[in-house]
């Protein structure tokens, strides 16, 4: 399997389609996730950008992954195919019960 960074553009300005929508992404989002699809998927603090580490066979089965996306109607996306991904399972910050 290989790693493919999704990095995508949305819009300005969210219409009241696209926020009602977002319920539904984000439940698929999670469900990707959980099957090990998904590696991460970061939002910028503008909302205006997204990126996506996606673990795929190939391009073209990410741009089905893509295309099943509630919000892709709104989305412009580049993929780029990547030659490692590095994630820690550890939180950032330990707690100390001290």
């Amino acid at each position: 399997m290989n790693h493919f960074m999704v990095s995508i553009r949305l819009p300005e300005n969210f219409s009241p389609d696209f926020v009602e929508l977002i319920p539904r992404q984000r439940a698929m989002v999670n469900e990707l996730v959980d099957k090990g699809i998904i590696a991460s998927y970061s939002l910028s603090i503008d909302r205006g950008r997204l990126w996506v580490v996606i673990q795929s066979s190939s391009e073209a089965s990410v741009l089905d992954i893509l295309s099943s996306f509630p919000l892709i109607a709104y989305m412009r996306f580049e993929i780029i195919p990547l030659m490692f991904h590095n994630f820690s399972l550890e939180p950032m910050h330990h707690i100390s019960w001290n």
